[in-house]
């Protein structure tokens, strides 16, 4: 496994830059904050799916009913091209959720899977004009889908079940007939092929794949050709417990990470940072996670502290960090070396009223400006126990981190370092904690349950 993931890897540019998922956002309010999200020091937006989709729910999204217009409450095809127009304008790049696993379940309204059916036809053929200003190809008087597109009306029952889970439908229970699965025949991937080249048309530079756990990679791969991936940065949501160990990471990540040259969801990482911020955890689990298969390899790996699906899922909100352990958490996700940092933004989906405008806090805005100054410097681990972790970054900064209740200090040899002496790193989280190096010997004070982030 380590050599051919090398192999692939090598060939991949990493993208360390930090993107913010603007999580059920109006595509017209992205665009009226490109300025801001610029000014933060993002370099990258994950947007709503760029689809047919009806429903105001936040889950609605990712329920497609049709590939060939944008159309839902969120936007259209015209306030997308707006938006990316102002985020390209100001060297923002424009990133798609797309759905290719299955297409909405309307099977309350109608038994045919024809899509985007009948309804949907009588809305285009009532406003030619208007859809058409909203198409991205094909021809809206037909349908483009129908029964021989989809797989068998199965619900998966066992989801450590490989073939169950990429061939089976997402089911909610209770008689739920579920989300119709598509199949990889040879007419729904020219039709997927033909979506994706239009969003490029529009300025979309990177595809996150919803879904691609309940996907064969000989549909995943058979999409994503090497021309759609030209000058894309693709990345894959594929859920597991934890790293190398891990059943979902045997059956379902690791053949994805073999079989394309796709990023994914560090979700690894992820498990390391819960055990590592549990109360009998230690964060020297942090120092090199990806040694002991509990990270991804950095160009392969968008790291994280929680994503949508944490909080707006009920099977998934045990995951949610305790504030505190999410804020440092983040710190050790934007001071470390690696990975595609993303940012999760919402508008209160949840209700947890926690993740409201957290693209623009005043903490995660100066963790950002520390990662985008020492992005591209190497990074060692100067000291750790359970408690903490301290490493820096080049010479040009050091990440302390505290997760206990008491200080922590800890002495360090600085006779053979690269940091420099005689000069001020001012932590960007608390202008008035500044390190200045003077001796063979610097003691560096974490307080308790904080982060410092000094900065030269």
């Amino acid at each position: 496994m380590g050599v051919a993931m090398g192999l692939i890897t090598a060939s991949l540019p990493a993208r360390a830059d930090v993107i913010l998922h603007a999580f059920n956002w109006r595509y017209d309010t992205v665009e009226a904050r490109a300025a801001e999200i610029q000014s933060l020091g993002y370099k990258a937006v994950l947007v709503a799916p760029p689809l047919k989709s009806s429903g105001s729910a936040w889950w609605a999204r990712y329920q497609p009913q049709d590939y060939r217009s944008i159309d839902h409450p969120l936007g259209n095809r015209e306030s997308f091209s707006r938006m990316s127009t102002a985020l390209r304008a100001r060297g923002i790049r424009v990133y798609a959720d797309i759905i290719l696993n299955h297409m909405a379940n309307e099977a309350y309204q109608r038994a045919d899977l024809n899509y985007p059916g009948q309804t949907v036809l009588n809305q285009y053929a009532s406003n030619t004009s208007y859809w058409n200003n909203q198409r991205l190809f094909g021809d809206l008087r037909y349908n483009f889908l129908s029964q021989s597109d989809f797989g068998p009306s199965s619900c998966i029952n066992n989801y450590n079940d490989v073939w169950q889970v990429q061939n089976w439908r997402l089911c909610g229970g209770g008689g739920d007939v579920g989300l119709p699965d598509l199949l990889g025949n040879s007419y729904v991937i020219g039709q997927q092929r033909a979506y994706l080249q239009a969003l490029k048309g529009l300025g979309v530079t990177g595809f996150r794949i919803d879904a691609a756990k309940h996907m064969p990679l000989s549909h995943i791969n058979s999409v994503l050709t090497a021309e759609i991936k030209s000058g894309v940065h693709v990345f894959g949501e594929v859920i597991t417990n934890g790293g190398a160990g891990d059943g979902e990471y045997s059956g379902f990540l690791q053949p994805y990470l073999n079989g394309t040259d796709h990023a994914a969801y560090d979700f690894p990482l992820f498990g390391s940072i819960r055990g590592a911020f549990s109360f009998s955890g230690s964060l020297s689990a942090l120092v090199n996670p990806a040694a002991v298969g509990q990270a991804l390899p950095n160009s392969r790996a968008v790291t994280f502290t929680v994503t949508h699906d944490i909080p707006n899922n009920g099977g998934f909100r045990y995951l949610i960090l305790d504030p505190t352990d999410e804020k440092l958490a983040y710190a050790y996700v934007l001071g470390r070396d690696g990975g595609s940092p993303l940012l999760y933004s919402d508008n209160n989906e949840s209700g947890d009223n926690r993740w409201v405008n957290a693209y623009s806090r005043g903490d995660l805005a100066a963790m950002i400006r520390f990662h985008n100054a020492t992005q591209g410097s190497d990074m060692q681990v100067l000291s750790h126990s359970n408690c903490h972790i301290l490493f820096r970054r080049g010479s040009l900064g050091i990440v302390g981190i505290n997760k206990c209740g008491s200080t922590v200090n800890t002495s360090i040899n600085m006779n053979n370092s690269v940091l420099w002496w005689y000069a001020n790193y001012r932590d960007v989280l608390d202008a008035n904690s500044v390190v200045n190096i003077g001796s063979s010997s610097y003691t560096f004070s974490l307080p308790a349950r904080q982060a410092r982030m000094w900065l030269r």
